[in-house]
């Protein structure tokens, strides 16, 4: 029996179209929130807080990817998905995973602490920040948070049920953010930053068993749907073992190479990128991926196609026209953002505004994931890992620390090389609507020009 009420009176399309919208409303809001937080936070803190606390997501990140299962696509994709004893399993694989995790990460620290013992970085490395050892460690008990959410969030998304989710979402943010503000305010230290993650983590959590419909989880683990979930997860296992390298890649290298404060500033950018990155990413994930599955169950390849082809053009032009619009505005932007400290974020975040060309393609991996070729996904990872890894000391020997951030930019241009084949194959792949979205890159480059030039 279904864990939730899943009757589903709308149409697919119309479902969409309210998940699509509800979700931009939710990154709006959510964005307008870190935005502010960080406006705020840069100027009670200094650029080497930021610093250590990259390193610190770094490794949460590195951590959580290297043993991702795919627990939530799982959720969405499987005809299982709605059933008790099926979210059980998936719930107590997850609350293992999270102690897992910790344990990991308080070794990690240990380790930190050794090395900075032995002075094995240079003194002005982030790995050598005398709080990063802590920082760790208290960080990684959201891991342990994080393994109780309930699975009932997942099957909300699976059904387009997610008014909740998005309340959830924006309420433990909005709790995390007054946190951080206030103890900023209050200590001027790092532990505002931790603190606010761990409390922002805990209050969704507590949320998700408390507002969501659905029985109450239970440890318990079936073997039916323990060999589903390791069977379809095995691949987006190895997917996501790379692929954090790839996503995590340039801070865990500049880490070492980069003072505190210069890995700070490039944290900035990083941040303002990821922001407009993450409102195609959350569509993918909770939009797209959902739809697509619901379609793929329908067995109408048709049906898929043309859902394919229109969520593509929405997402070509906006990413698009965003890549081109920061690649001439983002140090405008910078520099009405933030003071001088942060300057050389302008430049970083449109060299790293490239990304953007071939990000419009996690559509392909959403539908990837619906139709259950995870080892494209993963194959994906691969060639993403393995170009970066390349670039990046290529280009750091070449012209230093501003070379290697062109390499970041650039390296997921490879993965067109799997991307465009494995669509063709697929029936999926049609040049000319390939090619009738690029002016959006041109329109958003002339726009960038015209506003930098009214403003400076």
């Amino acid at each position: 029996m279904p864990s939730i009420d899943v009757s589903l009176p709308l149409s697919l399309r119309k479902r969409a179209m309210w998940a699509s919208a509800l979700n931009l409303v939710a990154v709006f809001a959510s964005q307008v929130m870190r935005l502010g937080g960080n406006l705020v936070i840069t100027r009670l803190l200094v650029p080497e807080m930021f610093g250590v606390m990259a390193i610190a997501t770094t490794v949460s990140v590195l951590l959580q990817m290297l043993s991702d299962v795919g627990l939530r696509p799982n959720v969405i994709q499987s005809s299982r998905g709605d059933e008790p004893l099926f979210l059980d399993t998936v719930w107590t694989v997850q609350v293992i995973r999270g102690f897992v995790l910790f344990l990991l990460t308080l070794l990690l620290a240990l380790g930190a602490q050794f090395t900075q013992h032995i002075e094995l970085w240079p003194a002005h490395s982030t790995y050598a920040a005398p709080e990063l050892p802590m920082v760790l460690a208290l960080s990684g008990v959201a891991a342990i948070i994080y393994g109780f959410q309930s699975p009932k969030v997942d099957v909300a998304i699976r059904v387009f049920q997610q008014k909740k989710v998005v309340i959830a979402e924006l309420i433990a943010q909005f709790v995390g953010l007054i946190a951080m503000l206030v103890a900023g305010y209050l200590t001027r230290s790092i532990w505002s930053l931790v603190a606010a993650g761990l409390l922002s983590t805990l209050v969704f959590t507590v949320l998700s068993h408390l507002i969501f419909q659905g029985p109450r989880n239970r440890l318990r683990l079936e073997p039916a749907a323990l060999r589903e979930v390791f069977d379809y997860g095995r691949w987006i296992l190895l997917s996501s073992s790379v692929g954090v390298l790839a996503m995590q890649g340039d801070r865990i290298w500049f880490g070492g190479s980069m003072s505190v404060a210069e890995l700070g500033v490039y944290s900035i950018a990083v941040a303002i990128l990821g922001a407009i990155q993450s409102v195609l990413l959350r569509l993918a994930g909770a939009v797209a991926l959902p739809a697509f599955s619901e379609a793929t169950r329908s067995g109408d390849k048709e049906r898929v196609r043309s859902l394919y082809y229109r969520s593509r053009a929405l997402f070509d032009l906006t990413s698009l026209f965003a890549c081109g619009f920061l690649l001439t505005a983002s140090p405008l932007m910078i520099s009405w953002l933030y003071d001088d400290r942060y300057a050389g974020a302008g430049n970083t975040m449109a060299i790293l505004s490239l990304s953007l060309f071939t990000l419009r393609f996690t559509l392909a991996h959403q539908l990837w994931l619906a139709l259950g070729l995870t080892k494209y996904v993963a194959m994906d990872n691969i060639i993403r890992v393995v170009s970066l890894f390349i670039l990046l000391p290529v280009l750091m020997a070449i012209g230093g620390v501003t070379y290697a951030i062109w390499g970041v930019a650039l390296h997921t241009f490879f993965t067109l090389f799997l991307i465009f084949p494995v669509n063709r194959k697929l029936g999926l792949l049609d040049l000319k609507r390939e090619l009738v979205v690029l002016p959006a890159l041109l329109i958003g480059v002339l726009f960038g020009e015209m506003i930098t030039s009214l403003f400076t």
